[in-house]
């Protein structure tokens, strides 16, 4: 008994040994990881280039093209085992010139506001709309107001972001829906177009554009829709309680076409010891076109390059294979997203795991876990291993929009996700630009993304059980 007792606590004593090693092993590589980024980090320099040289990068733009081009070169320079460029077709829609708009009290007396025309829009009649408006707060109250109290008005839609909510992407989600379906069922009910208020925390004068559907509507029942300011939107809401007769003019010029042919840019570091199992780290590269799309998504680009690039210089070598995956046309299609997960199927590949950054270049907070309860606990385990460098945020969620279609019962999704609270200030706008990137920041949230993928790839993703709660 004695005997046995003592090879347990043996055992008992060498584990703890092991696992003490392990964790003294993987802080010194996330030192070693964090070092190579604040120290001799792209990202940066990278994301200086992409915006302050390409710029804005709608999918089917030549801009957008140029993007393929030169990120497939800079991979291509950090040495990577196989980089390509995998053929998606994508939708193709131009703004044209800049929209206007006004507000007018009485014949002759006008007050400009500023507006952008929602992605995917169609154009106004030349000249412009103008119609007398009816104020919302969402797309219920079009069925309580009804025909008679619509045709032939501009339909406003004026719920704003929540702004108790600490969580701004719960504030966003909750109001998104009247930007994305607000001009489809306004038409439903005789509106000649429809005016949105920006997805904007922020008061200021930038509309925010972002992706809208006119679901089955035929060409003849499409209405334009536009985004005003949030400013805009305060002054409008006043003049129409001062007097519901106000009338609201808007001109735009946009255009669809047919679609064109783009491209994801794919980079891969081969594993050593399991090369068919497959690490995706991604953002998108397509961007809107008002400003250069410097957060959303330049900034996960160059971080998820950045990735390989680090294990590449502090001599790193995956056992799984680690692909960075640059998607195009996350913001009006996910076609990307799609085909990746598409020809990945086709192949049999096995996809373990995936990240993926889009929630802006601010400083990193933790992630969002789609996956098992056994993973989850797995890397809720490794927190210790992070709050060196506070990142102390490890909850359940979403992966990201791209490597969604990924999505299986046994792979693991996560989301970078970076303090949020400044990020709406910027998302969709004109003043996306490089010059809201702190580079500390930036290289922060690269170094925690290339951390998290090295703990993955070194001790594997977990098979769940079935009783793991896990739903897909």
């Amino acid at each position: 008994m004695k005997n046995i007792i003592t090879f347990i606590s043996f055992i008992v004593i060498s584990l703890n040994c092991f696992a003490q090693n392990n964790a003294k092993e993987d802080s010194i590589a996330i030192k070693n990881i964090y070092n190579a980024s604040l120290l001799e980090g792209k990202s940066y320099a990278w994301l200086d280039y992409l915006s302050n040289q390409i710029g804005a990068r709608l999918s089917g733009s030549l801009n957008a093209q140029k993007a393929v081009e030169w990120t497939k070169g800079k991979l291509e320079e950090v040495g990577l085992d196989k980089v390509w460029l995998q053929s998606v077709m994508v939708p193709k829609w131009t703004r044209g010139v800049t929209e206007f708009a006004y507000i007018e009290t009485e014949p002759g007396k006008t007050t400009n506001v500023p507006i952008c025309a929602l992605g995917g829009s169609i154009a106004t009649p030349i000249g412009g709309v103008k119609a007398e408006m009816v104020e919302v707060q969402g797309i219920e109250d079009l069925r309580k107001l009804g025909t008679s109290q619509i045709e032939g008005k501009i339909v406003f839609f004026n719920r704003p972001m929540q702004a108790d909510l600490i969580n701004t992407f719960e504030a966003y989600g909750g109001c998104v829906d009247q930007r994305y379906a607000g001009a489809e069922e306004a038409a439903k009910f005789g509106a000649v177009g429809v005016l949105v208020r920006s997805m904007n925390l922020r008061l200021d004068d930038f509309p925010h554009t972002g992706a809208m559907s006119y679901g089955d509507l035929t060409n003849d029942e499409k209405i334009p829709a536009a985004a005003i300011s949030t400013n805009g939107a305060n002054l409008l809401s006043s003049m129409l309680t001062l007097n519901p007769k106000v009338k609201f003019l808007m001109n735009m010029n946009c255009r669809s076409w047919k679609d064109v042919e783009s491209f994801n840019v794919i980079g891969e570091i081969t594993g050593s010891e399991f090369p068919n199992e497959y690490m995706v780290v991604g953002g998108h590269l397509d961007s809107w076109d008002l400003g250069d799309g410097s957060h959303d998504d330049g900034a996960g680009v160059v971080q998820s390059m950045e990735v390989l690039r680090l294990f590449k210089e502090t001599g790193y070598k995956p056992k799984r294979s680690i692909r960075v995956v640059l998607f195009m046309n996350e913001e009006n299609g996910l076609r990307g997203g799609k085909k990746y997960a598409e020809v990945a199927k086709n192949k049999g590949e096995n996809h373990v795991f995936a990240l993926e950054s889009d929630s802006g270049g601010f400083t990193p907070r933790g992630f969002t876990f789609h996956c098992d309860d056994k993973n989850f606990l797995q890397a809720q385990s490794w927190k210790p291993l992070f709050e060196p460098y506070l990142i102390h945020y490890f909850a359940k969620g979403g992966g990201g929009a791209d490597i969604t279609p990924l999505k299986n019962s046994k792979n693991v999704l996560v989301g970078l996700k970076p303090d949020s609270q400044r990020y709406f200030d910027h998302h969709h706008a004109k003043n996306d630009t490089f010059d809201a990137v702190n580079k500390r920041e930036l290289e922060l949230g690269a170094a925690t993304m290339a951390s998290l993928v090295y703990l993955f790839d070194k001790y594997g993703v977990k098979q769940p059980s079935v009783s793991s709660g896990f739903k897909k």
